[in-house]
């Protein structure tokens, strides 16, 4: 069934008091690309201060946001965020955890999420957080930080992988991530919320990949967490073991592979000549070389356990097919696959096939590019974001 593109003035949420006034709201049309720009711009909230605690703060600006103080203080770093981590909230069932791209634009995130979490019909019992991973290190980072506000690294084993910050070297990407896993977890704030996902798409599904298997929380929070994975381009492969330039992993059939929208099971894989790419298999492309960062003191048969054991849905959008939106085609990047769609197709497959995973998925996002606001948006995606209770 088609659907008119349609345009929202403003939308009232009544059991909340909330209004929110959003805009850019494009809806899927006549089997054109799906897109979905949307921006929630403001809030008010009515019903006294009590209201105005449980009312979600959805409009991308400094009164949604919050600081995270990291190892004690007085390191910190922001968050946007639809409801406080710090006032308690019996209506939170769930949370959705959103990690930016490679701009670093967690603005951009918190409107996508919530954008999803008012078509998933959730804003009320979600608590909806975009975190944002700032740095000042090097020509191509250059963000504004508030002192004393972490600066990530951008480069190497970065805040993508876990690594250490250039401002706090004591401290990892993983650890912020770890503290907001706690702060929900907490439950004298947030005494029924059952579900947790933790999402990134492009640079961000990096994280959340390479987040999944080496967190040390998981197991202690005592609620329910699963990731999910957007077109990242590459992974942590969890053995020397590559796909080989064959049937769905050759390049001439992985550029057509957009004609398909369920996934490509047909790979084989074996030994890499690393003659051919000397670092393919080290952190974190690999397992190898992990001498610093979150993951330095952890083994390779534990981040393997881990990775398999854990609840990840792969989203793989259908005609991400392209060497576009800062594609890694690095020597290391370039031996898991041609293209971002084959190089997550592979790497689930081999979870599944070759290590056992019991939990571990692809879903091919239909009609979508690279584009986080047209993946995130999708009604079989949105089912994914916001699990029923206990899910």
């Amino acid at each position: 069934m088609s659907r008119r593109i349609t345009y929202v003035e403003s939308l009232t949420f009544p059991t909340v008091g909330v209004k929110l006034a959003m805009h850019e709201l494009v809806v899927r049309a006549n089997g054109a690309l799906p897109a979905l720009a949307l921006s929630v711009i403001g809030l008010i909230a009515s019903g006294g201060a009590e209201a105005a605690k449980r009312s979600p703060c959805a409009s991308v600006s400094n009164a949604c946001t919050d600081w995270v103080a990291l190892g004690g203080g007085p390191a910190r770093a922001m968050i946007y965020r639809t409801f406080p981590l710090n006032v308690r909230n019996p209506a939170i069932r769930r949370a959705l955890i959103m990690v930016h791209g490679a701009l670093r634009n967690p603005d951009h995130y918190f409107a996508t999420a919530t954008g999803a979490a008012f078509l998933a019909g959730a804003l009320d019992d979600t608590l909806v957080i975009a975190p944002a991973f700032r740095s000042w290190d090097g020509d191509d980072c250059k963000d504004k930080l508030q002192p004393p506000e972490v600066s990530w690294s951008c480069h190497g084993d970065s805040w993508r992988s876990g690594g250490a910050a250039t401002s706090a070297p004591a401290l990892t990407s993983f650890d912020f991530m770890d503290e907001i896993l706690r702060r929900l977890a907490d439950r004298k704030v947030f005494p029924n919320l059952v579900n947790i996902v933790v999402a990134g798409h492009s640079a961000g599904g990096q994280f959340v990949s390479r987040y999944e298997m080496a967190n040390r929380v998981e197991d202690d929070l005592g609620v329910t967490v699963s990731y999910v994975i957007a077109n990242p381009s590459s992974y942590a492969w969890p053995d020397a073991t590559r796909v080989l330039p064959v049937d769905a992993a050759a390049p001439a059939n992985a550029a057509e592979g957009w004609k398909e929208d369920r996934p490509h099971t047909k790979f084989s894989y074996g030994k890499f000549d690393a003659a051919t790419a000397p670092k393919y298999d080290l952190w974190p492309y690999g397992l190898e070389n992990r001498t610093g960062g979150y993951t330095a003191n952890t083994s390779d048969d534990q981040l393997r356990r881990q990775l398999v054991s854990r609840t990840a849905t792969y989203l793989l959008s259908q005609v991400d097919t392209l060497p576009l939106g800062g594609f890694d085609d690095s020597p290391a990047a370039m031996a898991q696959g041609p293209t971002r769609r084959a190089r997550g197709e592979a790497f689930v497959e081999y979870l599944n096939e070759h290590l056992g995973a019991a939990r571990s998925r692809a879903l091919i996002v239909p009609e979508c590019g690279h584009n986080d606001r047209c993946v995130f948006t999708t009604d079989p995606v949105l089912a994914v974001l916001f699990p029923a209770q206990g899910k």
